[in-house]
């Protein structure tokens, strides 16, 4: 989101949705089933929150989908006369240097011998780092796991990128091309149908129904389409509260209600939806009562990081599995690492976004991305 024009709803909900993923993942390498939180609330309750982190993903795809559109429908009116080279270039400028950051810090820790972050035989084939390197660069990280499992630790979380990417090289284009909102409208729409037949289909192959490209395009798609109807849709007062606070306890049942694996062909796009109706609601009321909640500020201090967390957080995850291995890591001494983590992970990103991704975020504006003329939504 553009500097000066950010939305501190979509914010906190952002923050949200990576403190999912940041939740999963820790789980993932150090389980929580012998502390005292899983004897306080049971071990099937906290599992619930901690298992299904690719929810949000899916929240993420919503979020980026809208902030996109959004941004373009400002910069050009109705999308009509999108500068192709301009949209490439902003998203140069947010997703490389963050991106070439990663690769270099993960190349050069696995060459001076540091296992967790070399290539693994996930599938039982050899991977070189020349193809994790290309397959990252070039957006099809989602595709080499689907083949090959997950090859390299920190590297991995590149699938979701990858899905984002290859759809975003499609969209100046299709703007220019179908020339009109009511032609893009019924594009996503018929890729918002595609997710979910793709997932039926393919059930029972998580590198599928999670990873591959028409398995997550419907979430973004959701996005992009709430961007555009939500300019059209007047909202005001309890007309904007209610549906959130329903949207939101629905969303919250549905994540605890069962596995990800056992709800994805429609849960992933009821997810998306509940996600589309946050965005509305954020739209038009984008401050107010909730930001000054607890933990709120803590949720959008976390969320302006997103981007920077999502890349960076395997480093430090990987960085203590290898300094306090899982299986020497018993009961409570699993929270205090978790508190860890989620302290130095948000120290790195906010470390890297102030002293190197937003520098070079606007240099990199400058030189490639010409000149335009914002115009009011």
């Amino acid at each position: 989101m553009s500097i000066g024009l950010r939305n501190p709803r979509i914010d906190m909900i952002r923050g949200m949705s990576i403190l999912l993923v940041l939740l999963h993942h820790f789980n993932i390498a150090y389980p929580l089933s012998d502390t005292t939180l899983s004897g306080a609330f049971g071990w099937d309750a906290v599992h619930a929150v901690m298992r299904n982190g690719n929810y949000g993903v899916t929240m993420f795809f919503v979020i980026s989908g809208y902030l996109i559109t959004s941004n373009a429908a400002r910069r050009w009116p109705e999308l009509i006369g999108i500068n192709a080279w301009t949209f490439y270039g902003l998203r140069i400028a947010r997703i490389l240097p963050c991106l070439l950051l990663l690769l270099v810090t993960v190349n050069m820790l696995a060459l001076g011998g540091v296992d967790i972050f070399q290539n693994h035989m996930a599938a039982g084939t050899p991977v070189s780092f020349w193809v994790v390197n290309l397959a990252s660069l070039t957006f099809w990280m989602n595709v080499l796991i689907s083949l090959h499992g997950w090859v390299n630790y920190p590297l991995g979380v590149l699938w979701s990128l990858s899905v984002e990417e290859v759809f975003y090289l499609s969209f100046p284009i299709l703007c220019l091309g179908l020339r009109r909102e009511s032609r893009l409208l019924a594009f996503w729409t018929v890729l918002i149908i595609i997710g979910p037949l793709y997932r039926f289909a393919h059930q029972g192959d998580e590198a599928d129904f999670l990873y591959n490209y028409f398995a997550c395009f419907d979430g973004i798609a959701i996005g992009c389409c709430t961007a555009l109807l939500a300019r059209r849709i007047p909202m005001h007062g309890l007309a904007t509260t209610i549906p959130q606070a329903v949207t939101l306890a629905a969303m919250t049942f549905l994540y605890l209600y069962r596995p990800i694996g056992q709800t994805d062909v429609l849960g992933i796009t009821a997810m998306a939806l509940g996600t589309a109706v946050l965005l509305v609601g954020a739209r038009h009321r984008p401050s107010g009562p909730i930001l000054k909640h607890s933990g709120s500020p803590a949720f959008e201090w976390f969320g302006r990081l997103s981007y920077e967390l999502y890349l960076f957080h395997l480093l430090v995850l990987g960085a203590m599995r290898t300094l306090f291995p899982p299986h020497f890591i018993v009961g409570n001494d699993k929270l205090l690492l978790l508190a860890a983590f989620l302290v130095l992970s948000a120290l790195l990103s906010a470390v890297i976004a102030t002293l190197y991704a937003e520098p070079l975020n606007h240099l990199i504006r400058r030189r490639l991305v010409r000149p335009v003329a914002i115009v009011a939504a």
